[in-house]
Formats: C-alpha cells, sequence, structure tokens
C-alpha cells in the first residue's frame, strides 16, 4: 500500500508538461508500460527487503534497485514482445524516469549508469535463456553479489563500466 502512495504522489507533483512527456510514451505502449508498473514495484518491493537502509537514498541499495528495475522491465516485456523492442523502451521508459523526476548530476549519472548495468546484465544472458524462461530469480542473487563489488562514484569524469556504483557515504 506505501509503494502504490508513493507512486501516486509522484505522479501527482509532476507539472501538466511533464504528465503529456510521460503519456507520449506509455499511451502507444500500454502492455509495455502496465508491465513497467509491475516491474517497479517488484524492484522497489525486492530492494526495500535487501536493503532497507540504502534503498531509497544514493547507496548500494539504489544501485542494486536500477540495475534489477531494469532486469524485470526488459524480462517481463520480452514475454510479449522482441528483447529488441524491450530493450528500446526499457531505455526511453528509464531515461525519461530521470528527465522528469530531475536529480543531481553526479546522482543522474549514477542512476543512468546502474539502469545500463542492468540492461546490460539481461541481454548478456539472453543467448543462454529463452526468453519467454526468465524469472525474477535469475537476477538478484546476481545483483546483490554485483552489489558487494560496487563503486563509489564521486565525480561525473568517473567511469566505472561493468560495476554498480552509488554515492559516498551512502553505502
Amino acid at each position: 500500500m506505501r509503494t502504490f502512495r508513493i507512486f501516486f504522489n509522484t505522479i501527482r507533483s509532476l507539472s501538466f508538461k511533464k504528465i503529456i512527456r510521460l503519456l507520449s510514451l506509455v499511451l502507444p505502449h500500454p502492455l509495455f508500460s502496465l508491465l513497467s508498473f509491475y516491474a517497479t514495484l517488484q524492484a522497489f518491493s525486492i530492494a526495500q527487503k535487501k536493503f532497507p537502509e540504502s534503498a531509497s537514498g544514493n547507496g548500494v541499495g539504489n544501485a542494486f534497485r536500477h540495475a534489477l528495475w531494469c532486469c524485470f522491465i526488459m524480462m517481463y516485456c520480452c514475454k510479449i514482445s522482441s528483447p529488441r523492442k524491450a530493450l528500446d523502451f526499457c531505455k526511453r521508459i528509464t531515461d525519461m524516469h530521470e528527465e522528469l523526476f530531475p536529480n543531481e548530476p553526479l546522482e543522474t549519472k549514477m542512476d543512468l549508469h546502474n539502469n545500463k548495468i542492468g540492461m546490460d546484465y539481461f541481454m548478456e544472458l539472453l543467448p543462454g535463456i529463452h526468453r519467454q524462461f526468465f524469472e525474477k530469480g535469475f537476477f538478484i542473487d546476481a545483483l546483490i553479489k554485483r552489489s558487494e563489488e560496487a563503486k563509489v562514484l564521486r565525480s561525473l569524469d568517473e567511469d566505472f563500466e561493468g560495476y554498480l556504483v552509488y554515492l559516498e557515504d551512502q553505502k
């Protein structure tokens, strides 16, 4: 219930222009949009359980949540469409999230980087597993392991290719 309240309060905080932008992406893709919403709820819930102190901040839990979120969006959307279309939608919806709900530049870089980690990880697994057989468990343990190796992002110039990133003092 708390998750729904957060979601609806967030939507209410958007300006009319931002709502129109969001609708321009979700209305042409109603099934992808519903699946993405479900993926959001699932990723948020799991991250809160696994990382209760940092899932909502800028710590390792947030890095885990963003990567898991993208894996779940890809997994659910691939069950009804091609991996390429799922990847395109996932990138567009997660990038739009960062535009609609702007953060400080370093936080935005962190979120976009961790989103890419999630999308890349899904695409790495794709050749070995038929897209219809993906399950949530394929991602959770692997991303928890990656979160243990996460790097601290201190400046916009840093690039930690292949690693989850979080902000200092937020572990």
